[in-house]
């Protein structure tokens, strides 16, 4: 597999199809896991990271399947490229910064992705299109426990799964669902709705994890404990929350229809109209504007679009994405020309098929 081939064809999670899709773009698991008998990762000189690495690549190769999982070498590739699987959701920022050796294993659908030597020696992931938190654990358990047949993963019985992080020690589980929640924004409600979800030792994040902010209206929902509960707490904790802010969204959708609905529809339509005509166009600026346009899709206002074609066009216009499918880096001015030129050619081939 090559960064053409995943230009080419997005990742399952892409698709729009899962349950509650016109909110719920992705559930998200990861497991951070360690080898026994090595140091972590920061303290590792370049021999035994190379070790490591070579440890799981064994490990993979020998998993049921494992010949399907295509390798890329994070740690040869050009700093473009790296930020290129950031912006796919396929490695950390973390692995993206790190130094010496290190890569992913990813899965055809890219519904499964294994970092080496990131903050820990493993960073098990899966990722799903809509709310499906069980399901996006369950493919995961399948590969963490046949990983652990095969290598010694560093494991303490009081403690748990030992990992770099102090706050990963338990579990080493990360669960996160990406929500777009524009009705929760222009109701001013959604700062009423965060405090709740901190008050529940959840977190919010922006799209591409801690440090990150907020664009376009989409927030990651994430576990702050890994300590002292079960996997499936975690995930039943997670979604009883999500299942919250998802009502909670659809009911302030549902006001703003009746109060305002010459507001919204003037939001929707204007944003259609610039993304449909505007010849420069920013990455924040085309994240609030698709944000509306997905509003107006869900809500029914909108044919010829789909929630599937705008995912797509939601990565593809970030700054990597565009520089890969123009073969050449970019300035940042040429980058917004490229960007709108892109979204006006992705929504009028969307409204003529």
């Amino acid at each position: 597999m090559t960064l053409n081939a995943l230009l080419e064809h997005p990742g399952e999670w892409l698709s729009g199809t899962g349950p509650e899709a016109g909110i719920v773009l992705s559930s998200r698991v990861r497991l951070a896991r360690n080898l026994g008998g090595h140091h972590f990762a920061s303290r590792t000189d370049e021999k035994e990271r190379e070790e490591v690495t070579q440890a799981v690549r064994d490990a993979l190769a020998a998993l049921p399947g494992g010949q399907d999982l295509a390798w890329l070498d994070v740690a040869s590739m050009a700093p473009l490229d790296r930020r290129f699987l950031v912006e796919r959701h396929l490695i950390s920022r973390e692995q993206e910064e790190g130094e010496g050796s290190r890569g992913v294993a990813i899965d055809e659908r890219e519904t499964i992705a294994v970092m080496v030597n990131e903050e820990d020696h493993l960073r098990l992931q899966s990722i799903r299109g809509g709310l499906q938190l069980a399901e996006t654990y369950q493919a995961l358990e399948r590969i963490d426990d046949a990983l652990s047949n095969i290598l010694e993963i560093a494991f303490d019985s009081d403690l748990g799964y030992l990992t770099a992080c102090p706050t990963n020690v338990g579990t080493g589980m990360r669960v996160s669902v990406m929500m777009h929640l524009p009705a929760l924004v222009m109701t001013s409600h959604i700062e009423k709705a965060f405090r709740a979800v901190h008050d529940l030792r959840l977190t919010v994040r922006g799209l591409y994890g801690e440090g990150t902010e907020a664009q376009g209206e989409f927030y990651q929902v994430s576990n702050q404990i890994t300590i002292g509960r079960s996997e499936r707490e975690i995930i039943d904790d997670l979604r009883a929350t999500v299942d919250g802010l998802i009502a909670y969204e659809k009911k302030a959708r549902e006001r703003l229809m009746e109060i305002e609905p010459a507001k919204v529809q003037d939001r929707i339509w204007r944003a259609h109209a610039t993304l449909k005509n505007a010849r420069i166009m920013s990455s924040e600026e085309a994240m609030g504007h698709l944000s509306s346009v997905r509003l107006g899709v869900d809500l029914g206002m909108i044919s010829g679009l789909d929630i599937s074609g705008l995912n797509r066009i939601f990565v593809y216009i970030q700054p990597a994405h565009l520089q890969r499918m123009e073969g050449r880096e970019l300035a940042p001015e040429d980058r917004d020309l490229v960007r709108a030129t892109y979204i006006r050619e992705q929504m009028a081939k969307a409204e003529a098929n």
